[in-house]
């Protein structure tokens, strides 16, 4: 090929049967979705960008069908076409749209009240379900995982009289100002897209690569960093997984430290019913769970040692109050409610049992389907959730993981599957499985995700 040849494949894609597959997919959608087009027309009206939720936008289609109803994994847009979701909600709705359990809580509590700012019937249960489950002692509970997190940041620099935070590059912990920090060619830069943002969040979060343990013990060794934000599986950025020894060495260098330990189970959760910190034996100091925790309905909460929780009331005692920290609406009645009814009646053994099974044959079938097709890329899992990347082999970290994505590729495949009646995470190439999947929507998934494979490669 002369340097002034264009290329004809990428990632082993034919890139003519790719702008052919992506310009008929698209034509296909807009054609077929009426109802959704004239409604996503109204919405812009009066929602900026059309959508009440800006990441609504983001999976790549002429316009995003409205719901009309979402039940267990499927869901029915208001021109009549029924979706097996494997996205539920980025995780949101990992147990399924509606589990009876939790909609009859919900019924029930709705006619006793919703928010009241004070503790509940529910309370007590919810706290001892936590700590049975998740193996510490002591929780808060927050509208969603960001508030979560901010909220240990806080504690966690209160504590230890320490400014800095550390985090991992290419890390997700939600809308956290302080976490959105990456690294560009080995130095700290900000998150590109942090949009209004007025003081230099370098200067007070450190981030270092996934995996590096050498990098993160050079970040703690001086002693200024209060506490180390982390997941224990990076999720956000394609999948990433901790090399062996990496969960041994972050619990020991940040103890021989002072650095406190936050685990955020937000999307690991997926591992098991106590998340990957159950699994993997792991011994945070803060413990983060959001999205899934009460179904759906908006919740999260945030758990901690006792030694922490005695920290912080000498923390109290110096100085009352918790300015800036928790809502009006956290804790509120019905998300207790809710809470109550995921963890004791919906996140049971049984349900993981089951989608981690549907998960590992999806994963056996996607490796079988690119080997088939010699296609260069790999297949990740965390328990139910799963993932294909464009790469021959797995990312060993955030900047490895940052170079594999291709969005023309990718958003090619998501639309086709959408037109086939098949959703799956918009953001990244992410497929969870819930205690409402079944075979059956595995194998159809599996069978399309050929099909369309099969069009493209080169």
């Amino acid at each position: 090929m002369t340097s002034t040849d264009q290329p004809t494949t990428r990632h082993g894609i034919d890139l003519a049967r790719l702008a052919a597959l992506a310009r008929r997919e698209q034509q296909a959608y807009a054609a077929a979705r009426p109802r959704s087009a004239a409604a996503a027309s109204a919405a812009a009206g009066h929602w900026h960008d059309g959508v009440p939720l800006h990441w609504m936008k983001d999976w790549g289609l002429p316009f995003p069908f409205a719901v009309a109803s979402a039940s267990g994994v499927t869901l029915t847009d208001i021109d009549g076409h029924a979706y097996t979701d494997f996205c539920l909600g980025d995780t949101g709705s990992m147990f399924g749209h509606a589990p009876e359990a939790i909609t009859a809580a919900i019924r029930d509590q709705a006619g006793k009240g919703l928010t009241a700012m004070l503790p509940s019937v529910h309370t007590a249960e919810v706290g001892a379900l936590l700590a049975r489950r998740f193996g510490l002692p002591f929780w808060q509970s927050t509208l969603t995982a960001t508030d979560a997190n901010r909220a240990v940041i806080r504690w966690a620099r209160g504590i230890t009289r320490r400014r800095k935070l550390l985090v991992f590059n290419g890390c997700y912990h939600g809308a956290v100002d302080d976490a959105h920090v990456r690294l560009a060619n080995g130095s700290p830069i900000w998150r590109p897209g942090l949009v209004g943002q007025v003081y230099d969040v370098t200067e007070h979060t450190e981030v270092v690569e996934f995996n590096d343990i050498p990098a993160l013990e050079a970040a703690l060794a001086g002693g200024d960093v209060a506490l180390l934000l982390a997941e224990p599986v990076m999720t956000n950025i394609g999948m990433v997984l901790p090399a062996p020894g990496t969960h041994e060495a972050m619990r020991r260098l940040t103890r021989q430290y002072g650095t406190l330990l936050c685990i955020d189970e937000t999307h690991t959760i997926s591992t098991g019913p106590g998340g990957y910190t159950r699994a993997h034996g792991l011994e945070p100091d803060f413990f983060v769970l959001g999205k899934p925790v009460a179904g759906g309905v908006p919740a999260a909460v945030y758990g901690f040692t006792r030694d922490v929780s005695d920290a912080m009331k000498r923390l109290r005692a110096e100085d009352p109050g918790y300015s800036g920290m928790g809502t009006t609406l956290s804790a509120n009645t019905l998300a207790m409610a809710a809470m109550r009814a995921c963890l004791s009646q919906v996140m049971t053994h049984a349900a993981y049992d089951h989608m981690i099974g549907l998960a590992n044959f999806m994963a056996d079938g996607l490796r079988h389907v690119i080997k088939r097709h010699r296609l260069p890329w790999c297949v990740s899992q965390v328990g139910a959730r799963v993932e294909y990347m464009l790469a021959e082999t797995p990312p060993r970290n955030g900047a490895e993981a940052g170079l594999i994505g291709d969005a023309e590729i990718e958003g090619a495949i998501r639309t086709a599957m959408v037109n086939r009646g098949i959703v799956i995470t918009p953001f990244h190439n992410m497929m969870l499985l819930s205690p409402a999947t079944t075979l059956d929507d595995v194998e159809r998934f599996v069978r399309t995700f050929e099909a369309i494979v099969e069009t493209l490669a080169a």
